[in-house]
């Protein structure tokens, strides 16, 4: 899958609804950005830490479906933890993944969100899991 069929599998899911759009991938990483705005902020006008995870596992469960490439297998969202260490009010937030365990039934993740200035906005750490896709029942 390409970054392009990537963003595309996403059109009108909550990821398309936050406005994140996947950038590049390597064996180990992937990235993607968010556009900090109104529809993302808390009400004291600052990115929503919400919104902060909701990005760290959709990089991270993006980087388990490039891993799979196998549509045999399904990945979800497992756990997610973060530290929220900056805040932002606008801009973007850039997401990287990097993956630190591939196991057979789960993958790890740290995925690190920094703003325009590279300042490190959260910390985040995702397990993601795999699971064999089961026959459809009839």
């Amino acid at each position: 899958m390409t970054i392009e069929e990537l963003n595309k599998f996403c059109e009108n899911t909550l990821i398309d609804h936050l406005e994140i759009k996947f950038l590049e991938y390597g064996d180990f990483f992937i990235s993607a950005k968010m556009p900090v705005n109104s529809k993302k902020h808390q009400p004291y006008g600052i990115l929503h830490g919400g919104a902060s995870l909701a990005l760290a596992e959709t990089v991270a469960s993006a980087g388990s479906v490039l891993l799979m490439n196998d549509p045999e297998y399904d990945v979800f969202g497992y756990h997610v933890s973060g530290n929220h260490v900056s805040t932002v009010k606008d801009g973007t937030v850039w997401a990287r993944a990097e993956l630190l365990h591939k196991g057979i039934t789960s993958h790890l993740w740290d995925v690190t969100i920094t703003d325009d200035q590279k300042n490190t906005v959260s910390l985040c750490r995702v397990t993601i899991r795999v699971l064999r896709r089961k026959e459809e029942q009839n």
